[in-house]
């Protein structure tokens, strides 16, 4: 990826294909409807190479769909070196998922790691979007709303930096 002027955000969970998906679809969303699609890039990936070139998961994709958010054209890929390099925001889900990356990412770049729920107003007390993947339709509901405020959160510091 060229260096076209955009903020460039990516969303980390492990597999890619539940929480970092819907972060990435759910984030996309509020860029467009704030009209900043064209000043900001959004993408997600995984730590690990378990789902590559998946969808996510469909009970991630029933949940959004139920919210209006679409997220069926996504696929999974894993964190390359270059991303390190590329994306201005490098946001974890989870404390696991931040240490995978905070080991691989090179210190200078290291600035460019956070949790995602950092910039969540609402849920100031929690720090991790917890993984829906062996739990029922609740957990992904969970998943969506800790986002949706995460993601007010993140495009308001944002936008503040614009």
């Amino acid at each position: 990826m060229e260096n076209d002027g955009r903020i460039k955000i990516l969303f980390v969970c492990m597999g890619n294909i539940c929480r970092s998906p819907t972060a990435d679809a759910v984030f996309k969303h509020h860029v467009k409807m704030a009209g900043l699609d064209h000043a900001l890039l959004v993408d997600s990936a995984g730590t690990h190479s378990y789902h590559i070139g998946k969808p996510p998961d469909e009970r991630a994709q029933q949940a959004a769909l139920q919210r209006g958010y679409k997220m069926h054209d996504l696929r999974a890929r894993t964190v390359q070196n270059d991303d390190f390099v590329t994306f201005d925001y490098i946001l974890a889900m989870d404390n696991d998922n931040l240490s995978e990356l905070s080991y691989r990412c090179p210190d200078r770049l290291d600035h460019k790691l956070a949790l995602f729920m950092k910039y969540s107003p609402n849920f100031s007390s929690c720090t991790e979007v917890a993984d829906p993947y062996f739990g029922g339709s609740q957990g992904f509901e969970n998943v969506l709303d800790m986002v949706e405020s995460a993601s007010q959160g993140l495009l308001a510091h944002i936008r503040a930096q614009l």
